[in-house]
């Protein structure tokens, strides 16, 4: 017992992809907003006794699917009296043992895939290696007791790699009695074909402004973090599209800020302001702002796809219509979508050859001031 305690501090101690610096993990949201349809669904297939075996959850980036998937499991595991008290949702009180163990990852029917943080290298690999998938293979092999549920979480599983999917496939051609699979997936295309056939699929959409606030307003009290000035909700609303992962990140690491001095920049076009640039570019550009250096890509990307979406829809925030409308011209949607694709493509090309961050912000502003002369 003594070595399972140190082992289960070690694995808590170190980085989780999934988790949100500061903030509580999936695992550990009890609440979960704008998804009662969803959960519905779940709780009366499951009340049903018609459980499928594989399920996959799908949405974009940010708006619960993976709480979502941990509710899930905490119900499918819980005790048939406190399933029951749930009624028609799949609410198990936070403080029951079968939530205390699904927060530690400690219950003996669950099994969690996903990037592990290496120690070696101190990162996290890219993708979500074959040896995670067939570490299951001794999880799937256990005698469950009588009228116990298995569940196996894979979050993301778009971030599989090839022989790490062939080897879930294999598992969900021949999933063993009980035994629950949960695929957290914002990118299902990336998937197997084979793989989507054999799950059934749970579409989520982003959360509306009221939801995304809630959910936003419980992790921020959760957190003992103060909340967003309330003139700063609407463009944080804006930003996060939905995703409630996204509008804390914004907000705990002044992402506000630095989307600012990202429009600023675009409203000085079709000139760009360099001295704003090499200054983003030095503090954005070392190694150890890597994290505000995603953030900036994400902020910038986002900003010109909402613009080229303005622009072929006429619909949009007023702020960006106005600016889709100063910049993009009849005849150059193409030009900007094609920017949107370059930048991505650079970006990826700096990550993997650990070339200059510095020279990539001032390249990738470069080509906006381009792109915008040309129009």
């Amino acid at each position: 017992m003594a070595r399972r305690a140190a082992a289960m501090a070690e694995i808590e101690a170190l980085p989780e992809i999934d988790r949100l610096e500061g903030f509580p993990h999936p695992r550990e949201t009890v609440e979960l907003f704008g998804h009662d349809a969803a959960e519905g669904e779940l709780a009366a297939t499951f009340a049903g006794g018609r459980m499928h075996h594989a399920w996959l959850l799908s949405g974009p980036a940010g708006i619960g699917k993976a709480t979502l998937a941990y509710r899930v499991a905490r119900f499918a595991l819980a005790s048939p009296e406190e399933r029951a008290a749930a009624g028609a949702t799949l609410a198990i009180s936070g403080k029951s043992i079968t939530a205390a163990q699904v927060r530690a990852l400690s219950h003996p029917g669950l099994a969690v895939v996903r990037r592990a943080y290496d120690q070696r290298t101190k990162r996290f690999p890219a993708t979500i290696p074959v040896d995670a998938v067939r570490d299951l293979k001794t999880f799937l092999g256990r005698t469950a007791d009588e009228g116990t549920w298995r569940v196996v979480i894979v979050d993301s599983a778009d971030e599989l790699n090839l022989n790490a999917a062939n080897a879930l496939l294999k598992a969900l051609e021949e999933p063993p009695k009980r035994t629950l699979f949960l695929l957290v997936v914002a990118q299902p295309q990336r998937l197997l074909r084979t793989i989507r056939s054999r799950c059934r699929t749970l579409e989520m959409a982003q959360l509306s402004p009221e939801n995304l606030r809630r959910a936003a307003t419980a992790a921020l009290t959760a957190a003992e973090t103060a909340p967003p000035a309330e003139t700063d909700w609407r463009t944080l609303e804006a930003l996060a599209e939905g995703s409630v992962r996204r509008l804390l990140e914004l907000s705990a690491t002044d992402g506000l800020s630095l989307y600012r001095r990202i429009e600023g920049l675009f409203q000085g076009l079709p000139r760009i302001d360099w001295q704003v640039a090499h200054s983003l570019g030095e503090e954005l550009g070392s190694t150890a702002a890597e994290a505000r250096f995603a953030l900036f890509f994400d902020l910038l990307l986002g900003l010109i796809a909402r613009l080229v979406r303005a622009s072929a829809s006429g619909a949009g925030s007023p702020d960006d219509m106005a600016t889709a409308r100063k910049l993009i011209r009849p005849g150059r949607l193409a030009s900007w979508a094609e920017l949107w694709e370059t930048i991505v493509r650079d970006k990826a090309e700096t990550l993997a050859l650990n070339l200059d961050r510095r020279m990539l912000i001032l390249d990738t502003l470069a080509r906006v001031e381009r792109t915008a002369e040309a129009a």
